[in-house]
Formats: structure tokens, C-alpha cells, sequence
């Protein structure tokens, strides 16, 4: 389906919605917080942009008030939306808008609207409520000039998409840090720059197989494939011009200019590179362009990881745990 919206009539969201709320606010640090869902978790919805504004998942038993799902869900200082399908939970300043013709089609394709008028609101001036319901959005329309639900359904089911499968189905493993243990890179991995290679020598020598690496801190660093390579697999990178952004490469691959190499001292695999991943680049907030994750602070960087009796990294665990993920299998 083409959109053509020469047709399409402006609404005023206030118009539309049947509640319009503030969120009960709980505060994250008061919480034992999970990075996976399982049956016994729910969503805690923030105002962060990514990941459907899911911060982290948390134990249905720890609330008195719980959100049912089918909802948008605007954070009224950063003007994050998101429409949340399940149940869950929020932190401060979180919006809940409900309607009767919210499902999860229509809700997709006003959310994406919604964001799209973020561009108008900033801390001096939130998308608070008052501001949300005066909005106002171009929406299609039937032959009684009101919005054409059925239209927006059909149009977000056309579009082209498919969820992938996971044969993984068991409840992932519970972390529980009780046996956790800092450690500083160093003793973890070799820290060490990596050859750098100008984008106009891999244009020259064309397109291929082999990553080409950089400082973006998005799509692991790839910025694109060449017919060329500098360095070994199964490394981890960081950028150390910008934000700090660490990122697991498997395969041989050529870098650009402030590309660093955590070449591991243990046996590394894809499944405990993207655990290191996650871990590493809980700790980029601190570091920007003023402040460069350099080789020396990579070096005396402390990670907190799971042990085994005696004091070591328990690889092992790690393994299994990634592996117990869904989608794992994907990996």
C-alpha cells in the first residue's frame, strides 16, 4: 500500500483519546533489574529512545500498581513515544494515553507520528499534557471524514516485515551477582591500536567480504565491506575519539583511525565477546569527545564479572548464559 496523503485530514489528539495520565513513577535504583524477559518479568518503561523506551525488566511482584498494556507512552521531558503491547511499569515524568481504537497496528503508526512532533519540544518547552493533547496529526480518513482506523490497520500489516523464530524456549538463567569480582581489562585482554586504513584505499581495491571498521558507534562499527583486511577475528574494538563504543568482531577485518583492539587472553568466543560487549559499554557514559576512552583508561577499566569458587572469570557461565537468551540461536 502507497501512502497519499493529499487526502488525509489534521485531528487534534486531544479529540481522539479516551485518558490521558501521568504514570505511577518508580525509581529504578529502588529495583532488582533484569536485561531479559521472562515470564516472571514486566517492562519498566523510562524516557530513553531505544528500545521501545524499555529501560530494563523488573518482577511483577514488586508493584501495587501495575499498567495493562495497549498503551502509547510519551516521556513528558525528553519526548520519547512508544507504544507498549504488555503490561509494565514506568519511571518519572511518563505519559499513558489510552483509546478505544489503540491496538497494536494503530498504536505503531500513531507513535511513529507522534515522535515525529518531537522536533517542537525540548525541557523549556515538554511534551506535557497539555501540550500532547493539542497536538495535531494528519490522519487518513473514511467517506465520514473521520479517521480511517481499518486503512491504518491494514497499511501497517502490509508493510514488509517478518518476526524471527527462536527454537530457544526455557526461561533464561537468572544472573545473580552475589559471586561477582572486578577486574581491570589489562588482565583480561592485550590493549593495542590497530593499523588504520584510509576509506580511498578500500574503494580503490573494491567492495568484498571484510568488515571495515570505524568510530560510529551504531551497526558494530561496521561502516561498510571491502576486499581487504588488516586484523584477526574474534577481538573486540572500542572507539576512542568519540563515545567509547565497544563492539565484537568476528571475522578479519580493516579499521579506520582510533579504532583500538582488546585482543582476549582467554578463550574467546561470539557468545562471551557479546557478553564482554554489553559489560564494556556500560561504561561509555563517562567517556565523549573531551574525555577519550584512550588506551590507558581501557587498560586500568575495572568490569565486574561472574566468578567460579576459586576467584576466575567463570567463562563457562557466561556461555551459557548468552546462550540461554531467546533468540540466541540467531546469534
Amino acid at each position: 500500500m502507497n501512502l497519499n496523503i493529499d487526502k488525509w485530514k489534521i485531528f487534534r489528539l486531544g479529540d481522539l483519546i479516551d485518558e490521558i495520565y501521568k504514570s505511577k513513577a518508580y525509581n529504578k535504583t529502588d529495583l532488582q533489574t533484569f536485561d531479559y524477559y521472562d515470564k516472571n518479568l514486566i517492562p519498566y518503561v523510562s524516557r530513553t529512545e531505544s528500545n521501545n523506551s524499555v529501560d530494563c525488566f523488573v518482577e511483577k511482584s514488586n508493584f501495587d500498581k501495575i499498567e495493562s498494556g495497549n498503551a502509547i507512552v510519551i516521556g513528558d521531558t525528553t519526548s520519547t513515544v512508544s507504544y507498549q503491547k504488555n503490561c509494565f511499569v514506568t519511571g518519572d515524568h511518563i505519559v499513558v494515553i489510552r483509546a478505544k481504537w489503540l491496538n497494536e497496528f494503530t498504536g505503531l503508526f500513531i507513535a511513529t507520528l507522534l515522535q515525529m512532533e518531537k522536533y517542537r519540544y525540548s525541557y523549556g518547552r515538554a511534551y506535557v499534557v497539555n501540550s500532547i493533547v493539542n497536538t495535531m496529526i494528519k490522519l487518513p480518513v473514511d467517506d465520514n471524514d473521520n479517521p480511517n482506523w481499518n486503512w491504518i490497520q491494514k497499511f501497517i500489516k502490509s508493510l514488509h516485515y517478518q518476526l524471527p523464530n527462536t527454537q530457544i524456549n526455557s526461561n533464561p538463567i537468572r544472573l545473580n551477582f552475589n559471586n561477582w569480582k572486578y577486574f581491570k581489562i589489562e588482565d583480561l585482554f592485550d590493549v593495542t591500536g590497530s593499523s588504520t586504513t584510509p576509506l580511498t584505499k578500500l574503494e580503490e581495491i573494491g567492495n568484498g567480504n571484510y568488515p571495515y571498521v570505524t568510530t560510529q558507534a551504531k551497526n558494530n562499527g561496521i561502516a561498510g565491506y571491502y576486499d581487504y583486511f588488516t586484523e584477526q577475528g574474534n577481538v573486540l574494538t572500542i572507539d576512542s575519539a568519540v563515545q567509547g563504543y565497544c563492539a565484537y568482531q568476528e571475522k578479519c577485518f580493516s579499521a579506520s583511525d582510533h579504532v583500538e583492539l582488546l585482543i582476549p587472553k582467554f578463550k574467546m568466543n561470539k557468545y562471551i565477546g557479546l557478553f564482554f560487549v554489553t559489560i564494556i559499554n556500560k561504561e561509555n557514559f563517562r567517556y565523549n569527545y573531551g574525555i577519550k576512552f584512550n588506551q590507558g583508561k581501557i587498560k586500568q577499566t575495572k568490569i565486574k564479572l561472574p566468578t567460579t569458587p576459586d576467584g576466575k572469570v567463570d567463562y563457562n557461565y557466561i556461555e551459557k548464559f548468552i546462550k540461554s537468551l531467546p533468540y540466541a540461536d540467531k546469534i
